[in-house]
Order: C-alpha cells, then structure tokens, then sequence
C-alpha cells in the first residue's frame, strides 16, 4: 500500500471470477494477489526475497508495453505510465509490494498477477488516478496485454537467472586468483602427495593450489556457457506456444525491447511451443552449479585435512583462525569456513535434486513448477557467491604453510622408492619401501644400507625435489 495516496482506514472492491474482495484503497496489490497471499502460506518467504527476478518482471513489462505502442496496440499515455512504474521497480523500488509465497501453484501465474497489479496501480497514479481505477489502466488488458504467465514468467525468471549468474562469476574469480595466489606462494614447498589418503610422490604445495585455482575457473567458464540457453525465450507464445492474443510481431519486437533494456542478448525461441514447456535451460544452469559446488566440497575437504592437527594430523599448512572451536577444549581453534562453505555447497546439490524433480514433472504443454526451480537457483547462486567470497577473504588469502613438516613428510616417505623403479626394478623397489615401513626408517637409509646403488646416485634419484616435476 502506498501511504501517500489515501488515509489507511479507506477502502475498496475488486472483482474476480470468484467474487468480491475488499482491500485498502491505496493498495498497490490486487485482488489476485490477496488470494495468493491467503492460498499458499507456505515458506513465509515473499517472492521479494529475489530482487533479480521483480527487475526482471518488470523488465518483461517494460518491453512489452513499449513493443505494442510499437505495434499500434497501446496508446502513447498508457504505454508512457507503465514503462516509468516499471523503471522504478527495476530501480529498487515497490518491492515490498511483492508478496505472494515463493512456493505457489499455477505455474507462476501468483508472481505474474502480482506484477501486473502491482505496476497497473503505481501506473495509475502516475496517471493522475488511483489504485485500482481499472477502467483506465487494467492489470491484464494493458500491463498483460498480448501475454500470458506462460510467457512472461519464464522470460523473467530466466533474466534474473542470467543476472544471478553474472553476479557469481566475479566471485567464482575472486577465489580462483585467492588460490592461484598463494599457489604462487607456495611454489618451492615441497610436500607429499596422497593417493587414497595414503602417501604417494612428491610435488609442491603450489601444484596442489595451483590445481583448485584451474579447477574452479573451469567450473565458471562452464557456469557461464550455460547462461546462453537462458537467452532463447518464449514471450508471443502467450498460453502454450501458439502466440493466441498476441500481434503476430510482438515476439521480434518484446525481445528486441528487452535487450535493449537489460543488455541480455535475448531472442525468440526457434519453436514457442517447445520453448513454453521445456526446461533444458534450467537444468543446464543447474548442473552446471552441482558441479561448482561438488568441486568447491573437494576443495574445502582438502583445506580441512591439510590443516589438521596442529600436532597429530598433517599439518602442512595453517588456516587463519577466527574462533574458539570448543566450549570444553582449551585452545582448540576448528577450520569454520571451509565446514560452513561445504554447508552451502550441500545446500546446492540439494538444490539440483530438487530442480531435477521440477523439471521432470512438468506434463503436456507447460511446466506447473517453475516457481520452485526459480527460487532453488536464484537461492544457489546467491549463496554460491558469498560462499565463495566468504572462502577467499576469510580463509584462502591467509593460509600459512609450514615449509619444513611438509619436507619431513615428502623426504621421509617410504613412497620415494618409486623413484628407483626405472633403475632397480618393481620388485626390489617393492621391497626396500616395505622394509623402510616396518622399521620406520627413510628409504634412503635402507637403499644404502642394502648396496643397491653408490651414495651419491641415491642422493640425486631421492631427492624429494627432482621428484615435482616442471
């Protein structure tokens, strides 16, 4: 409601299929909006929550009212009122006034109302008018016109997808040059390198760092190849894709508007039918996020076990510590954002599962649930990208290494003797690294206690630091 416009105690009537309902006369909502409000108490989370996706309904709107004054569909006065109510909101404005449940039934068509009435009533009294002066400027003949929440709703939710997308790249890239940092740092510790938690070869702390930065910055090249399918949309196909009630030039001229005001290389769907009931777009996004967050899981988990300790586990690097970590255990500090981000990162997959159910369960010519599918990936990237920040501020960029435990770790390894193979073969290889295990003592100890080779070609062959690699 706005409160400038009319006292709080006045009131009016609107009319649906349904009946009469009364709301406060200067309500910015409606009455479809009211009912859904009162039909779906089901989060308690209001479609607001996604600030992407009410600038994107009303960039939807926007272009639509300005493609079919284009068209001769809607008179300059109108058009003219409906495209400064929809600025605003993509300025930040009204958005308390979206309030319908970000669960719903009806494939969408709650948050579309909701839009509709929503920018009709601001229009209005940009007009000069009133809230709810229908007869003047309609939420489904003028701000809806030529479009259906078939249309119209995916067409925003799949902008505020892209913009959520490009919202997470940056901070995918803050962490991937966190970590090709201190992989820099890092690049003369040698270390031990572990194969099923057990001890393996050499290599330095700076390949292992090295390889989290390559890994996620393939995951955001990824992230945004998947953006591009987001750009195909389905506006002029109005109710299942064969465009009844709209200009037949309305989907050339809606899209061409909508780049222009977003930016977003979006075009018409090669086919609106399939476009209004497919969701191959969203689950591309939506892999394309498990992957990041199964592979951010692995970095975390990594962090974790490097970090243990301090004195009985490997302890080859330091984490910055920010907390206490027991409320029993004097000085116990715990690795609190690699466990927090990994939480996160949970949530995400959790959020493919659920997108994957969605998308499946869509029947015949449109997808009911939509809603859901909006509300996981818009919740996963937002979360993903202060996951990501979160880790590279508060973690990354102050990880220590201890230089000299990770040598003792790769020098002392029984696992050197893999370095003799080419020279002295498998099997006696085999055996002086079995030998050096059952009595806790270097392989290079136990080689020249055996005589297999002079000194001085031992010396070179295990050394731990001819043993990285370029």
């Amino acid at each position: 409601m706005n409160p400038h416009s009319t006292p709080t105690d006045a009131r009016r009537v609107e009319h649906d299929l349904l009946g009469a309902r009364e709301l406060p006369a200067g309500a910015y909502i409606g009455i479809h909006t009211l009912r859904a409000t009162e039909n779906f108490p089901l989060t308690g989370t209001p479609v607001s929550v996604h600030p992407e996706l009410v600038a994107a309904l009303a960039a939807v709107k926007q272009a639509a009212a300005l493609a079919h004054r284009e068209l001769g569909v809607l008179d300059d006065r109108r058009c003219e009122a409906v495209v400064a109510a929809c600025r605003e909101i993509r300025a930040g404005r009204w958005h308390e006034h979206f309030v319908v449940d970000v669960l719903q039934g009806g494939a969408g068509t709650s948050t579309n109302m909701n839009a509709n009435e929503v920018i009709a009533n601001r229009a209005l009294e940009i007009l000069g008018s009133g809230p709810g002066d229908y007869a003047l400027l309609s939420p489904n003949d003028h701000v809806n016109l030529g479009q259906s929440t078939n249309d119209a709703y995916p067409t925003a939710v799949k902008l505020a997808l892209h913009e959520a997308a490009h919202a997470l790249a940056p901070a995918m890239d803050r962490l991937a040059d966190a970590l090709a940092d201190r992989g820099a740092a890092f690049a003369d510790v040698v270390k031990l390198g572990r194969t099923q938690l057990q001890d393996a070869v050499p290599m330095t702390l700076g390949q292992e760092f090295g390889a989290f930065a390559l890994g996620v910055r393939d995951d955001t090249a990824v992230l945004l190849r998947s953006t591009r399918a987001l750009c195909e949309i389905n506006m002029g196909g109005t109710a299942i894709g064969t465009g009844l009630n709209a200009h037949p030039g309305f989907a050339r001229a809606c899209a061409e508007h909508l780049a222009e005001i977003t930016g977003v290389p979006v075009h018409p769907a090669r086919d609106l039918v399939e476009a209004t009931q497919g969701t191959g777009a969203f689950i591309e996004l939506s892999h394309a996020l498990k992957r990041f967050a199964l592979r951010l899981v692995k970095v975390c988990n990594d962090l974790r076990l490097l970090s243990s300790g301090p004195r009985a586990g490997f302890a080859e690097i330091r984490l910055p510590e920010l907390q206490a970590g027991s409320s029993i255990m004097p000085g116990k500090v715990n690795p609190v954002v690699p466990e927090a981000v990994t939480q996160v990162c949970f949530d995400v997959v959790a959020a493919d599962t659920a997108v994957s159910l969605a998308a499946q369960a869509g029947q015949l010519q449109l997808n009911a649930f939509e809603p859901l599918i909006a509300h996981r990936l818009l919740a996963a990237q937002r979360r993903l990208a202060a996951a990501c920040t979160l880790l590279a501020t508060a973690c990354v960029d102050g990880i220590s290494a201890d230089a000299e435990r990770a040598y003792g770790h790769a020098s002392g390894s029984a696992a050197l003797a893999t370095a003799l193979n080419p020279v002295i073969g498998y099997e006696l290889s085999t055996e002086l690294a079995r030998r050096a295990v059952a009595q806790q003592r270097p392989v290079r100890e136990v080689a020249e206690e055996a005589g297999v080779l002079p000194s001085e070609v031992l010396d070179e062959l295990l050394d731990p630091r001819r043993l990285v690699g370029g």
